[in-house]
């Protein structure tokens, strides 16, 4: 039986490729790799280190996220300033990569984020989509 046979070696096959896949992903972490817990693509975010972040003044800008944001990142010192506490983490994180990466452009904000790593990406975002949210769904306000 030729099919028989051919769908057992193809069984093989498909077997040693997940054993190597799977082994793959072990010996990569075994490396030291650092997890990517986000969908941003980012290592794990700290809260309590992203709140030290978020009140230290940048260099390029000399402020900090709480200096125009507020604390809580819900009180922000200007109407068109986003209000940051409550958001999605990975949402933040994207935010602030686009910033980084010129892809996304804002007087302050693009300088402020043009020398932060992943990890403090991951950190001040984490804190901010810590805190409580004063968002509103505007979905069915007409």
């Amino acid at each position: 039986m030729p099919n028989a046979k051919y769908a057992q070696r193809l069984a093989i096959v498909l077997l040693a490729a997940f054993a190597l896949v799977a082994c793959s992903g072990a010996e990569h972490s075994a490396e030291g790799a650092e997890a990517k817990s986000s969908s941003a693509g980012l290592p794990t975010g700290r809260i309590a280190v992203g709140e030290q972040l978020a009140s230290a003044k940048g260099k390029a800008t000399g402020q900090s996220c709480v200096d125009c944001h507020g604390a809580d990142g819900n009180a922000p010192i200007d109407d068109s300033y986003p209000k940051l506490g409550g958001q999605y983490a990975d949402y933040l994180a994207y935010a602030l990569q686009a910033y980084r990466a010129g892809n996304r452009q804002h007087a302050l904000m693009t300088p402020q984020a043009a020398s932060l790593t992943d990890q403090e990406i991951a950190d001040v975002s984490a804190y901010f989509g810590s805190r409580p949210s004063q968002l509103r769904d505007l979905h069915k306000v007409h």
